[in-house]
């Protein structure tokens, strides 16, 4: 079963903020402890989940008042941790463990001298088998609380598309919430470089008044990847862009390798960094500690409308990472091969052409910079709403 912990009296009223203002890991070789300053009490639900092992700590909404740095660095049989909001009035905490853990106390008390409480999770390794799938198996399994309830859409090709005054464009900025994404070589987090040019790209797009703008999220929230093509579905969106940023662990290399790439779905990767590139961002689910490696092979299309859709769409994607490549070259600075393809879960829409965007490395000191700025981002939203007009006007010249 999953713990429930609480400091008793003096709960934090619906509506009050609750911040987390310091985090640090204990080790002493026998067990290893996760400790957050929170400065109200709270109710925590806390549990493990495995494929992979984690504990998670399900929290009301709060403010993360911590070091942007906090959670890469690990202690004991914690690898890493992550926090941030998950959902509406909803945060999580997440933490990476080398391996199955038992908990063996979870609780809070409150500061001497302080209205602060320290909410304390204490840990050890245990054997496999008897860890199982966690704690929070059955949890996980069930679509997350915070998501729209799935209304029972019918499949996309049997659905009846409606008609539209404008064309729908969804935007996708990437990650959020709990899930920071890629981070830069001074810690600037992906998730809040791609909402800025994001919101910068609904704005121009605005300004032609010539479509209708949707965006799977507008704050700092996570959505998860089935809810991001939910989204996109349920808005019966005429084309699908979602926004990235790309980082690389080896450092000796990472101020040499910049510039954005411009990605379409593909059951094979067309190289093996699109793979991998995939693998990154297809695992943002179990990054904010949602459910588990599915181990499954590759998806099989239900029945030929679907896959004859899913061509058609493939074809109005490649012709947009066309058109867009070449705008995104004339204001920025593009990869060596600007355009790839790979299996992103995002982008299995049978309904609506889609790309991904890698906007370029943060883990170039020099690029990170460069897209913290409001000229940069600007640049680029400019050059996307370019890339719309034109592939727009290309097929309304083409149909009757």
């Amino acid at each position: 079963m999953a713990l429930f912990l609480g400091a008793g009296p003096g709960q934090a009223r619906p509506g009050r903020a609750v911040e987390a203002t310091a985090v640090r890991l204990l080790d002493d070789g026998k067990s290893t402890t996760f400790e957050l300053t929170i400065s109200k009490d709270l109710t925590a639900q806390v549990y493990t989940l495995a494929n992979p092992y984690r504990v998670v700590l399900d929290l009301p909404e709060m403010a993360f008042r911590l070091d942007a740095a906090a959670g890469k660095q690990g202690r004991g049989v914690v690898s890493a941790f992550r926090y941030g909001l998950f959902a509406q009035n909803k945060a999580r905490v997440v933490l990476d463990t080398t391996g199955p853990v038992g908990i063996v106390s979870a609780g809070m008390t409150r500061i001497p001298g302080s209205k602060a409480l320290k909410l304390a999770v204490v840990l050890v390794p245990m054997d496999a088998a008897a860890f199982g799938g966690g704690t929070g198996a059955s949890l996980a399994a069930a679509t997350p609380g915070e998501l729209v309830p799935d209304k029972g859409l019918p499949e996309t090709a049997e659905r009846q598309r409606r008609d539209h005054a404008k064309p729908v464009i969804v935007i996708d900025p990437g990650h959020g919430g709990i899930d920071p994404g890629a981070l830069g070589a001074n810690n600037v987090a992906e998730k809040s470089v791609v909402l800025a040019v994001a919101l910068q790209l609904k704005a121009a797009l605005a300004k032609t008044r010539r479509y209708e703008v949707k965006m799977t999220r507008t704050d700092d929230v996570f959505v998860s990847l089935e809810r991001r093509l939910k989204f996109s579905a349920e808005t019966d969106a005429d084309l699908f862009i979602s926004l990235h940023a790309d980082s690389i662990e080896e450092k000796s290399i990472a101020d040499s390798v910049r510039g954005a790439t411009v990605y379409t779905l593909s059951d094979k990767a067309s190289d093996e960094q699109a793979r991998i590139m995939a693998d990154k961002e297809n695992a943002s689910d179990l990054i904010a500690g949602i459910g588990s490696v599915n181990n499954e092979g590759g998806e099989e299309v239900k029945n030929i409308l679907i896959d004859l859709l899913k061509r058609e769409t493939s074809n109005f994607s490649a012709d947009f990472s066309n058109v867009l490549s070449k705008k995104l070259g004339q204001a920025i600075t593009m990869s060596r091969i600007p355009r790839k393809s790979a299996a992103f879960k995002v982008l299995k829409q049978p309904h609506a052409p889609s790309v991904l965007v890698e906007l370029g490395y943060m883990s170039n000191t020099m690029q990170e910079q460069e897209m913290m700025t409001g000229d940069w981002q600007s640049k680029v939203a400019e050059a996307i709403a370019s890339a719309v007009q034109s592939y727009f006007s290309k097929r309304t010249a083409a149909q009757p």
